[in-house]
């Protein structure tokens, strides 16, 4: 069941517009801070994808350019063959995501961790990371849903 504090405003829910770009912003961190785990260089989806969603931050991009860009990014992982970039790749792809429903801000850390321990790295170390880059303003909203979900 889909977590109600995460329904932007414009929908009927509480979450106000900024605190959903603070969400864009955050899953695109958590994403490209696992960018440089790939062993070829990054597929021009995944960057293109970023793009689109700083764009979309700043109120560059509409959520339908984010919907295509995350598609091109789950592409990506489906054309791969190494799990770590797959891992990456949907890592990515929530992250634009986050445009449309800013729950799959969660899935974007999530599939960080785990391109992260797939790359046999230290998950604790990146979640301690990736809770430091939260802003104060989405911080416990993170927290207690990552908690109520056990991710």
């Amino acid at each position: 069941m889909r977590d109600r504090r995460f329904v932007a405003e414009h929908r009927g829910g509480p979450l106000g517009r900024d605190q959903h770009r603070q969400l864009m912003a955050w899953a695109c961190d958590c994403a490209e801070h696992v960018i440089p785990l790939l062993t070829d260089s990054a597929d021009g989806r995944l960057t293109a994808a970023l793009a689109v969603a700083k764009n979309w931050t700043v109120g560059k991009a509409s959520v339908g350019e984010a919907m295509k860009a995350s598609q091109a990014a789950h592409a990506a992982a489906r054309d791969s063959h190494d799990q770590t970039a797959i891992f990456v790749a949907h890592s990515v792809g929530q992250a634009v995501a986050t445009a449309h429903m800013a729950d799959h801000s969660l899935g974007a850390a999530w599939y960080a961790l785990k391109a992260v321990h797939n790359a046999g790295q230290s998950t604790e170390s990146e979640r301690k990371w990736q809770d430091s880059r939260l802003p104060p303003d989405i911080r416990q909203l993170v927290l207690s849903a990552r908690k109520n979900r056990k991710i």
